[in-house]
């Protein structure tokens, strides 16, 4: 099957943490941190629908401005995710700039901020380019306990709060099942290929009763007339499969709490992008700077269950060793994982 996520770690494994992400059929993209977008045309800025943030130090939220600036003069929402107080945060860089003459713009830019506490409930504002970017408070979202922060079309975001000395947002992102056409079983049946398939599909994707009609035709022409069978004969046809899940997660210190909501969130990744700042024998270092060290970093992968491990958030303080920092979290994670891969390269 054709994956439908496609991740690409911006920066290497040594440059600022951020993950941008494209998914097939989707128009969107997703940006995971924000520090050094250099490596992001405009082309790519304009497309990005939602940007989570893990936390606001400068090598995670520093680029900012660099996605802003393309925004504005178009017609567009931007969601955003970061920690608590984040809303806030987003002020303060909007307000940095002078909007007076933001009402000649024809087109208004929106950024809807959703902040991920421990808690009931998130706390939610907007700002509109057209209202100078002043802030509104949004009703807040229930908290739900499988971290679920919100939607972008097929994708859902979700997120756990870490410990790095600051809270700091780990994410998942994750699509909805596959439903595909058991192509033998239609060809058993003498049924049509054809536009039908795509309403079975959403028949089934909503839930509905055996009693539903479908019609079946081969083109739209045939639609008005078409025969239909109730959905309980043709449900069979329509096999379904976990669609893909990326997690994304730096920043923490290792720690039994930060462990067990770590795994938790990644539980059955198919892509783990995952700092290890430190070498295992500095794991006195990691814990003072509240990071992690390879070995943790493969262990927490290994309980995790991911099938790929995309290491990175490397300290400078190795340079040259980058093949000896992925041995160490290939050791931890054992046998049956992938290190490494494409996903790790810079356009």
């Amino acid at each position: 099957m054709r994956p439908t996520l496609h991740p690409r770690l911006l920066n290497g494994r040594t440059g600022d943490p951020g993950v941008f992400v494209e998914a097939l059929h989707l128009s969107e993209t997703v940006l995971l941190d924000c520090g050094d977008l250099s490596s992001l045309s405009v082309r790519h800025l304009l497309r990005v629908g939602l940007l989570a943030v893990s936390h606001a130090h400068m090598d995670h939220w520093a680029g900012f401005d660099r996605l802003l600036r393309p925004l504005i003069g178009r017609e567009k929402r931007l969601l955003v995710v970061g920690p608590e107080d984040f809303a806030a945060r987003v002020h303060h860089r909007l307000g940095a700039y002078t909007w007076n003459l933001a009402h000649r713009i024809p087109a208004d830019l929106v950024i809807e901020v959703t902040e991920v506490v421990r808690g009931p409930a998130l706390p939610r504002a907007r700002f509109r380019l057209h209202h100078r970017f002043a802030r509104e408070d949004l009703p807040p979202l229930p908290a739900t306990p499988d971290g679920t922060v919100l939607e972008l079309g097929p994708l859902r975001l979700r997120a756990a709060v870490l410990d790095h000395g600051t809270p700091c947002l780990g994410f998942a992102l994750e699509e909805g099942a596959h439903l595909n056409v058991w192509r033998t079983r239609l060809q058993e049946r003498g049924l049509p290929t054809g536009p039908w398939l795509a309403g079975l599909k959403a028949a089934v994707a909503a839930g509905l009763p055996d009693e539903h009609p479908i019609r079946v035709f081969a083109r739209p022409s045939e639609a008005p007339l078409a025969p239909a069978r109730p959905l309980g004969e043709l449900r069979d046809l329509i096999v379904a499969s976990p669609g893909q899940r990326l997690a994304y997660m730096t920043d923490f210190a290792d720690l039994p709490a930060n462990r067990a909501a770590a795994i938790h969130l990644a539980r059955g990744a198919d892509t783990l992008f995952i700092e290890a700042p430190f070498a295992a024998e500095d794991a006195e270092i990691a814990l003072d700077r509240r990071h992690l060290t390879t070995r943790a970093a493969g262990e927490i992968a290994a309980a995790a269950g991911a099938r790929r491990i995309e290491p990175f958030h490397f300290s400078p303080r190795y340079a040259g060793q980058e093949e000896r920092l992925l041995a160490e979290v290939a050791a931890a994670a054992g046998k049956g994982r992938v290190l490494g891969g494409e996903a790790s390269g810079r356009e």
